[in-house]
């Protein structure tokens, strides 16, 4: 005669179904939450010339833009941060989503340079909270062996939020102009119902969370050197990213003269690549390391740049985006499971996501310098010089650093 399974036997397998269904519902809010963050960010890279010339202005002033909303990320990761590490990962991504929503429609309905500006300022401010709260739920979430993987995924939520945004160009821009390109950016507020109605708090944030302001404060500043290399890692980290992608459909349309609708399929195609690098070095840091996935993909990176910025046809042009992405946001598709295992669990709502930010306040300036730089020579050689000093620069600062490939969350 078998025996009656107890009733704490028959809970088990049902715990652990709830707990797969949770991490996979947080593993999707924030995907979506960060591409369609970087969706709303990448629908003005593809409109900048078109802006420029509607406010009267430069496309050095509108790249002036893309900076500003850069730079004040960083206020978003402090503050959300903070909200994250105190009260929890679920409503403070839930407020961000909305916030940054908000901010985008506003900025398709904006009279003017001044106003459109400010807005993306404060439109900064939503895309600097996002990353850092929802990267740090997903990951306390996601299996320790899968991690890397996951977190590949993750992140190519920017890749695939610019091919929306190119697809957005494609289908909007031609018939409709600019303006409402950034009205189809208030759909990340709907995502906040579903982190509402699908998503459990974290339990390792339950765990291990601060009882008072005063607590979270000493245990942030207790890491300040754990954060100094953070910051260093993500500026050239940021470097890389925004100086192969910001000003690359400029260049394509100005330089190499190619229509609005190749510019944007072949945005499409090296997020494809993005998409997939992504994936791919985040399994090969899985089974070889963090550091060795981050720093082949760079050093790979490298050898792309003449394809990339100089190849003679459009058809080797294409090949050239789609391995430069590939590599770059490879190495990109580590970072969420890096930082996020390197960051003590009572600060990790704030430490990975805030580090993050003030890298890309110090990078936010690499489409604004590379315009610049082609005033004085071209776009193509602005960006190769600036991709080749910042990989270079990126694998000796990953090089210098450690990592904890597989840590336990939840444990001291």
């Amino acid at each position: 005669m078998n025996p009656t399974p107890s009733p704490g036997a028959a809970r088990v397998p049902h715990e652990a179904a709830a707990n797969r269904r949770d991490a996979r519902n947080a593993l999707v809010a924030c995907f979506l939450g960060w591409t369609l963050d970087a969706f709303d960010f990448f629908v003005l890279v593809f409109a900048v010339p078109s802006i420029a010339k509607e406010f009267g202005v430069g496309i050095p002033a509108i790249m002036g833009t893309v900076w500003v909303t850069l730079a004040f990320r960083p206020v978003g990761a402090f503050i959300f941060g903070l909200l994250a590490d105190r009260y929890g990962r679920r409503a403070p991504l839930m407020i961000d989503l909305v916030f940054y929503s908000i901010i985008e429609v506003l900025s398709g309905l904006a009279p003017n340079y001044t106003a459109f500006f400010v807005l993306r300022a404060l439109f900064g401010i939503g895309m600097g909270g996002e990353w850092g709260v929802g990267a740090s739920l997903a990951m306390e979430k996601a299996p320790a062996r899968w991690r890397g993987i996951l977190s590949g995924f993750l992140q190519e939520g920017y890749a695939v939020g610019y091919l929306l945004a190119a697809g957005c160009y494609f289908v909007v821009f031609p018939h409709w102009g600019w303006r409402p390109m950034f009205f189809v950016g208030g759909l990340p507020a709907l995502l906040a119902l579903f982190v509402r109605a699908k998503v459990k708090e974290s339990a390792v944030w339950r765990q291990s969370r601060q009882e008072s302001w005063s607590g979270l404060g000493r245990a942030i500043f207790s890491h300040w050197p754990l954060f100094l290399y953070l910051t260093a890692l993500m500026t050239m980290m940021n470097f890389a990213s925004h100086g192969t992608q910001d000003l690359y459909p400029t260049f394509l349309r100005e330089q190499r003269q190619l229509s609005p609708g190749m510019v944007a399929g072949l945005a499409a195609l090296y997020n494809v690549g993005a998409l997939v690098g992504g994936v791919a070095v985040g399994w090969f840091s899985d089974r070889y390391g963090r550091r060795r996935g981050m720093i082949v993909a760079l050093l790979l990176a490298i050898l792309m740049i003449p394809l990339w910025a100089f190849a003679p046809t459009t058809p080797l042009l294409i090949l050239g985006a789609f391995l430069m992405q590939f590599m770059v946001q490879g190495a990109w598709g580590v970072i969420p499971a890096h930082l996020a295992e390197l960051s003590p669990d009572a600060v990790r709502g704030f430490l990975p996501g805030f580090a993050y930010q003030c890298g890309v306040l110090l990078a936010g300036s690499a489409g604004y310098f590379e315009a610049i730089l082609s005033k004085r020579w071209d776009y193509a050689t602005a960006m190769a010089l600036t991709a080749l000093t910042v990989f270079s620069l990126g694998v000796v600062v990953i090089a210098l650093g450690r990592e904890k490939r597989g840590v336990t969350f939840g444990h001291a």
